[in-house]
């Protein structure tokens, strides 16, 4: 066989390899699920990609629920996966609505060992709704992002916020690329956090914490 047919292989495997690799993951054309999750959903490549990746899952097996409101024990178990902290090992946090049977239950151990969420006495309310100045912290804690200490952002709502911490949350987000807001202006820090915004922050912030470029920020 001559240079030129090789040339022609190579070049063919190298179009095919490029073109599943989307912003430094490795993404299969024909492996999103969810009948709910079409290809022109900004939050689309975010949820796909995640679930590929066995980070995130569906509500059922077909469906993802992308509109739906996240939840406070989703939002653990998802983030625990991102960081890979299923730990068996952590102690009982003792939150009497999450038992050891529970699916969220390693998770949210870990991550309360870890100090990236806490309870509500001896309750985790898991399946709560959450807000999105809430999934900040998470975040800025989980990652170990160098949080900001900015305590005014370009958002008016949330220079209207009392808590200081949530304030420099936030701007940590922003000062990643992780978040340019609901508008140039707002950040909507109480506004409940959907589930598909909720696969778009992780995946941001995935990519912010191993230095990609980040696009289509929710």
């Amino acid at each position: 066989m001559n240079k030129f047919f090789y040339g022609t292989i190579l070049t063919a495997v190298l179009v095919i390899i490029s073109s599943i690799i989307v912003s430094g993951h490795s993404v299969q054309a024909s492996t999103n699920p969810f009948n709910d999750v079409k290809e022109t959903n900004s939050h689309a490549n975010a949820i796909v990609t995640l679930y590929n990746e066995g980070i995130i899952t569906g509500v059922t097996s077909k469906t993802y629920e992308p509109g739906k409101s996240a939840t406070r024990g989703d939002a653990a178990l998802y983030l625990a996966n991102a960081l890979n902290l299923q730990n068996s090992t952590a102690p009982n946090p003792a939150f009497k609505d999450v038992p050891t049977s529970s699916k969220y239950y390693k998770a949210i151990a870990a991550l309360n060992k870890a100090g990236v969420v806490n309870g509500y006495g001896d309750q985790f309310r898991p399946n709560a709704t959450l807000t999105r100045s809430q999934l900040a912290k998470m975040l800025t804690i989980g990652f170990e992002l160098e949080q900001s200490t900015t305590t005014k952002t370009k958002f008016t709502d949330v220079n209207k916020l009392t808590d200081t911490a949530t304030k420099k949350y936030i701007q940590t987000l922003v000062d990643y690329g992780i978040t340019k807001g609901t508008t140039a202006t707002t950040f909507s820090p109480n506004m409940k956090l959907t589930r598909a915004q909720l696969a778009t922050f992780l995946f941001n912030a995935i990519e912010a914490s191993n230095d990609f470029i980040v696009i289509g920020v929710e």
